[in-house]
């Protein structure tokens, strides 16, 4: 069987697992058992065997990573919709705007019955285009008027 140059291929690779991969078809393709490869790379033998099985089988896209999907997410596109108006509606609110993540969770356990941690709440919002970098509240009785008298006062430093 011929097989391409897998040494240059590992040479010109940038991903670090897939360069191994290639580095272990190398030695494959110069007569090492898996034993000896799986020793000379500092990886288990299974992961040598899958990957010699993987490009026989397949040729050099079966070395390719699968992609991984994850757990699917646990409310659906219309309460994510519900979800992101709530938290929109809210930080709009005259009160200042500020939720937590506590408030969001609850708000979730009580419109779908579904119930999350707070690292997953604030995953999920950023997943929803939100972020947590807040800016300073305002007070409800603040002034604009107030403020921009206030700036202009004379001060001992003018000139």
């Amino acid at each position: 069987m011929k097989f391409p140059d897998f040494a240059s291929l590992a040479k010109n690779e940038k991903v670090a697992r897939k360069k191994m991969r290639y580095l272990s078809l190398a030695h494959f393709a110069d007569g090492h058992s898996r034993y000896a490869i799986a020793d000379m790379l500092k990886v288990s033998r299974v992961s040598v065997n899958k990957w010699v099985a993987a490009y026989l089988n397949q040729g050099l896209d079966g070395l390719n990573d699968k992609p991984n999907l994850g757990r699917p997410c646990q409310l659906s596109p219309n309460q994510l919709d519900s979800l992101k108006n709530y938290v929109h509606t809210q930080s709009l609110s005259v009160k200042g705007g500020r939720i937590n993540a506590q408030d969001v969770a609850s708000f979730i356990k009580m419109e779908f019955g579904v119930e999350f941690q707070q690292s997953n709440i604030y995953r999920l919002l950023h997943q929803q285009g939100f972020s947590w970098i807040t800016t300073r509240s305002r007070h409800p009785k603040q002034s604009q008027a107030t403020q921009d008298a206030f700036k202009k006062l004379p001060t001992g430093n003018d000139p």
